[in-house]
């Protein structure tokens, strides 16, 4: 007797994913630099890791362009900056060796584990799919405006184009990438990486989804910067000339982020988000204050 073999599935055959069936797609490109990626149209999705892409239906979809064909370099760190691949996995950016004068480098690693999901997830996921996914709860975001990143981005017509991350998010799931747009490299100077930082992120419960995930900064001038993501719909930068005091702090978060701003959702409620977001910027000040 021959035992029929079980068919594969598109996505296990074609891509390694195990997650589910997206039957609606009829075909799958890979190109092999940015320059042959192919003419974007409607029903048309970018792949990276697909740990999104591939965990819920996608009926709106024909065609898969899978940037990992790229091959670009994950990383390169430069005397100018860090640069990191859209394609570079969190695992892969959590390996990354940095030089000993970025003192902000331990920030990596804080929100590489911020992304909580098991092994399998870190090396599927990708610095690009949790930028362009842009949910509030995204850590890169919060690395990368932190840390003045700034987008390159290959448009539809073949050129290339640049957006501070901090203006690249503009609510959940929402982005300033143009439809037939797809973001090539992040890119952080070497100055910001020279920062003395603070980092504090809170969720309902152990494992659970960030709530409020805030980040400080201070430069050897005394300028300091507040980070809040996961609180709110896009991520807030706050900058202060040098340390603020507690009262100044709070009205400045107070007056940066209005009552609509604050995101509602089943990983905390809007007042729970701003009064931990209160806290928790309190205790970030009081780290990098001039007393520390």
């Amino acid at each position: 007797m021959v035992r029929r073999q079980p068919r594969k599935r598109l996505d296990e055959d074609l891509l390694g994913h195990g997650d589910m069936d997206l039957d609606t797609i009829t075909s799958v490109l890979t190109p092999r630099e940015p320059g042959a990626l192919p003419g974007w149209r409607p029903g048309d999705a970018w792949l990276a890791g697909g740990t999104w892409l591939f965990s819920e239906p996608q009926p709106h979809l024909a065609r898969l362009i899978d940037l990992t064909g790229l091959a670009l370099p994950p990383s390169a760190a430069t005397e100018a900056a860090l640069s990191l691949s859209a394609t570079c996995t969190i695992a892969a950016l959590d390996r990354i060796e940095l030089p000993r004068a970025w003192i902000a480098a331990p920030l990596v690693g804080q929100c590489c584990r911020a992304l909580l999901g098991s092994f399998k997830i870190w090396n599927r996921a990708t610095v690009g799919g949790n930028l362009c996914l842009a949910l509030p709860a995204g850590p890169i975001i919060a690395l990368g405006v932190a840390l003045d990143g700034v987008c390159t981005i290959r448009t539809g017509a073949g050129g290339e184009r640049r957006k501070a991350v901090a203006d690249f998010v503009l609510g959940p799931q929402t982005t300033a990438l143009a439809p037939d747009e797809v973001l090539l490299r992040l890119d952080m100077p070497a100055a910001a990486l020279r920062r003395r930082t603070a980092f504090r992120r809170i969720s309902l419960s152990p494992n659970g989804r960030s709530g409020a995930l805030l980040i400080g900064t201070r430069d050897a001038d005394g300028t300091f910067a507040l980070t809040v993501t996961a609180a709110t719909r896009r991520p807030v930068r706050l900058a202060f000339p040098r340390s603020p005091g507690a009262d100044d702090l709070a009205d400045a978060i107070a007056a940066g982020i209005d009552d609509a701003l604050w995101y509602d959702d089943v990983h905390g409620a809007p007042d729970w988000r701003r009064h931990v977001t209160g806290l928790l910027a309190e205790e970030i000040r009081a780290e990098l204050g001039d007393a520390a």
